[in-house]
């Protein structure tokens, strides 16, 4: 009911739409917020309590345990310190891999290859809703595995594949995209693990910076720096041209489908001029995200823009598909422009809907990233149906 109201409100313009959406999204938690935060802390403190907390606000920001949406559930600095930095971290990852192991012994999700001329590209489900990749040269016989972490996933379509595993590339440090780095870069002895050397990637062997490129056989993957979700997360490019096909684009946590990551070590600047960077690519390019976000990213772009038609017709499809449990992935840079609200802060729709409103403002790149930043806090709010 909210959704239909907040849609509603944004059909007018300007800050009183910016001041309806805000209380739609808010209000909800509002008068609760204090019990919140209190519960929320005594569920770190106490291992006895297990309610699901509600809500909270964006001080101590909340992802339902139940839809298994990202490893770090109630999200505060500590916490994130904690699982970033220290065993801790590593330790849950183990067990939201056994636990997806057992609910999901097919994967979570039902995926397709790509089969280029002469290329693969393999998205592997892992975890409860994390995507692997295999990029295979399949005259060559060779594969680079992206973000690997359930190695026990990835080698069992490499075997399947029968091909020789020759490259790991880590998007970023979380253990939800690094955590198979070890057992397969043992079982590999010729893996090289790639990544940025300002991330902490675990087993990092051959550090990496923006434009480097990768080279397997004829596959040719550029590493592009886009920092913001963390201090060093990269994106990998892989070029069409060498097999006259599409480019693709392997975006971890920078970008969904509809949607883009948490900023958790940059700003919002950082985030919008890392999203730059991608708008930068061809609208051709095929997008491969670390995670199957589609269609409660497509619910909250249509609070936003609930007049955009294009979001309209990928949410049918994408409903379709996910009732059969079948990958949303990949979808097109071109359609991203058109629905994705994070790579639209340059419409004029979004910025009198979300904005300040009228009256003199900053410089056009301060606001885009205060809108990108007002967006991503109702994201976080946001309770999909």
């Amino acid at each position: 009911m909210a959704a239909v109201v907040a849609a509603t409100a944004l059909k007018g313009r300007g800050a009183r739409n910016a001041r309806v959406l805000r209380g739609i999204l808010s209000g909800a938690t509002a008068n609760k917020a204090s019990q919140n935060r209190t519960r929320a802390l005594q569920s770190h403190s106490s291992p006895e309590c297990k309610e699901e907390p509600e809500p909270l606000s964006p001080e101590l920001e909340y992802i339902p345990r139940k839809r298994g949406k990202n490893p770090m559930k109630a999200v505060g600095l500590a916490w994130y310190s904690l699982y970033t930095r220290t065993w801790l971290g590593y330790l849950f990852y183990r067990q939201q891999l056994r636990r997806a192991r057992n609910r999901y012994p097919k994967g979570h999700s039902k995926t397709q290859p790509r089969l280029f001329n002469g290329v693969k590209v393999l998205p592997i489900p892992v975890l409860s809703d994390n995507y692997s990749y295999l990029i295979i040269d399949t005259q060559a016989g060779l594969a680079v595995a992206v973000d690997p972490s359930d190695p026990r996933a990835v080698q069992a379509s490499i075997e399947k594949e029968g091909v020789t595993l020759v490259a790991i590339l880590c998007t970023h440090k979380h253990w939800d995209h690094s955590g198979g780095n070890r057992d397969l870069s043992r079982r590999h002895r010729d893996c090289r693990v790639y990544g940025s050397p300002q991330d902490g990637i675990p087993y990092l062997t051959h550090p990496l910076c923006h434009q480097d490129v990768v080279s397997v056989g004829r596959l040719q993957i550029r590493a592009l720096a886009t920092p913001g979700h963390t201090q060093g997360h990269l994106v990998y490019l892989l070029d069409g041209e060498p097999y006259k096909g599409p480019s693709c684009l392997f975006s971890g946590d920078l970008l969904f489908l509809s949607g883009c990551g948490r900023t958790f070590e940059g700003t919002a600047e950082t985030m919008l001029s890392s999203l730059d960077t991608v708008l930068g690519l061809g609208d051709d390019t095929l997008l491969w995200p670390g995670h199957e976000y589609a269609e409660e990213n497509l619910g909250f772009a249509g609070v936003v823009e609930p007049e955009n038609l294009a979001r309209e017709r990928k949410m049918q499809w994408v409903q379709r598909q996910r009732m059969e449990r079948r990958s949303t992935c990949p979808s097109t840079l071109g359609e991203e422009r058109s629905y994705n609200p994070f790579l639209r802060t340059h419409c004029l729709a979004l910025q009198e809907a979300l904005g300040p409103g009228p009256g003199p403002t900053a410089d056009e790149g301060c606001s885009r990233a205060q809108l990108l930043e007002e967006l991503r806090r109702l994201k976080d709010m946001h309770k999909s149906k």
